[in-house]
């Protein structure tokens, strides 16, 4: 069975990452263009690439953060979008992302960074790539389809997440 098209996201207002079986992107944006401009970008590029995946795995956001009000907005156009598309996403709460990639929920942003370098032998400086690479990596493991060995304790997380069934028939 060949391994399903994932893509993980990580969605921010300047640097949303995003990470694909070919590599990763970054969407960015402009801080003086109009929010709502800037949130029809994001979208709109997010929709573009889970046209062409099985699954769409996204980090989800936290309510007590100063940025809550803005990232519920943008989660909320991307996920309104990508069901209006068809598209099947997943959210993961970062401490359970955090806990897949390093085995520490209350991983800070260079431990995520190193523990990706050791096991998977890849560097980013962009953290935001850095969590949509483990997002994708989490997502493939859960399907059969892991990127590295993992410890049982990191795949623990995987049975806490609805992962929907796929129909790797309708891929592009």
């Amino acid at each position: 069975m060949t391994a399903p098209i994932i893509i993980g996201v990580d969605l921010s207002l300047t640097a949303t990452g995003i990470a694909l079986a070919a590599g990763g992107t970054t969407i960015r944006t402009d801080a003086a263009h109009p929010i709502e401009s800037r949130l029809q970008a994001i979208r709109n590029r997010v929709s573009e690439l889970a046209a062409h995946a099985e699954l769409v795995v996204i980090e989800d956001f936290v309510t007590r953060s100063p940025a809550a009000s803005t990232l519920g907005m943008m989660h909320g156009i991307v996920r309104v979008r990508l069901r209006e598309d068809g598209h099947p996403f997943v959210l993961v709460p970062p401490a359970t992302l955090k806990k897949y990639v390093t085995g520490k929920g209350n991983a800070k942003k260079d431990d995520m960074r190193m523990a990706i370098y050791q096991r998977f032998g890849l560097d980013f400086s962009d953290n935001n790539q850095a969590d949509a690479f483990g997002l994708m990596a989490l997502g493939l493991d859960a399907y059969g389809h892991p990127l590295a060995d993992m410890p049982a304790v990191n795949r623990g997380v995987l049975e806490k997440i609805e992962w929907p069934a796929l129909d790797q028939e309708q891929a592009a």
